[in-house]
């Protein structure tokens, strides 16, 4: 069940994805943090953030929108308290996602990190609106990705994870920019901008109006680019987006993902990693896969 991830061993290809997991250690007397090919922190920034008022997470169709807000301590906190609280698991792979609104702070985040002890890599979260860029999204322009990219790789002493938004024209060309800039891996896709409006009150459900759509709703559009990704480049690429069974895992990977972050799952099923991992296993022994790597790209297009 091992697979290898920028240099990285994972127990297995199962990932707790950012924003779903919170902090890792708030899962350690439900899930074994150990058994899970790792988890990825929620979203950490130079300073604590509040994020938006409530209501900002509501059920959709086959999903949900979310609008939290990037909620959470700050980098000097969680390395003080959440990471301190990690080191009771040696084990488990600790992967940090970072982000900002300008390089200077992405770098920042990654230098006071660098200094930190219990991490395995980071992931980059380029879906935020750039402050000098007129506010648009670093993911969505490519001039803006090369620059965080690189500048960021070069203060980075771990491995380096874009996580990319699917709000874009070309997510294979984002790919490209992203491993010619530096980038040790890649994780798609985030989630899409979406909306719901609530007809009687005709007010929209979510305090912020818009927010991002996770779930299995996505799926099928994830795992698409996840394939037109996987083509475009040599790094690594980790696939996300409504992953609820050991056959979207495998779906997955066929389309090119070395490993797969799961989300929405874990708010029905708060085990759902640890519950993944083990019946992706069994899925394996009994289509006699041997080794669970050989199935990344081993899509067949021919009938």
């Amino acid at each position: 069940m091992q697979v290898t991830l920028a240099g990285i061993t994972l127990a297995n290809p199962i990932i707790a994805a950012s924003g779903t997991f919170g902090y890792g250690i708030e899962f350690e007397e439900i899930v074994s943090l150990e058994q899970l090919g790792g988890f990825v922190t929620k979203g950490i920034s130079l300073q604590p953030m509040e994020g938006n008022r409530a209501p900002r997470l509501i059920q959709t169709a086959a999903g949900m929108l979310n609008a939290i807000g990037l909620q959470n301590v700050g980098v000097d906190d969680f390395i003080a308290t959440k990471l301190s609280a990690l080191k009771r698991y040696p084990g488990a792979n600790v992967i940090v996602n970072v982000f900002g609104y300008t390089v200077g702070d992405y770098v920042a985040v990654v230098e006071r990190l660098s200094q930190a002890e219990g991490i395995a890599a980071y992931e980059l979260n380029v879906s935020c609106p750039n402050v000098h860029a007129g506010g648009m999204a670093f993911g969505s322009d490519p001039g803006s990705l090369e620059y965080l990219v690189g500048r960021v790789k070069s203060v980075s002493r771990r491995p380096l994870i874009v996580k990319l938004s699917p709000n874009v024209t070309s997510i294979a060309q984002m790919a490209q920019i992203s491993e010619s800039s530096g980038a040790d891996a890649v994780s798609l896709v985030n989630t899409f901008m979406a909306m719901s409006i609530d007809v009687e009150t005709r007010k929209p459900r979510l305090t912020n109006v818009t927010g991002g759509l996770s779930g299995p709703a996505i799926k099928p559009i994830a795992v698409r680019m996840v394939w037109e990704a996987a083509k475009a480049v040599s790094i690594p690429v980790i696939g996300l987006g409504g992953i609820m069974t050991p056959e979207d895992a495998v779906e997955f990977m066929l389309a090119g993902a070395t490993a797969v972050q799961v989300g929405t799952a874990s708010y029905a099923d708060p085990r759902a990693t640890e519950r993944l991992a083990k019946e992706l296993e069994s899925w394996c022994k009994a289509h006699h896969v041997e080794r669970i790597r050989n199935l990344t790209g081993a899509l067949e297009l021919t009938r």
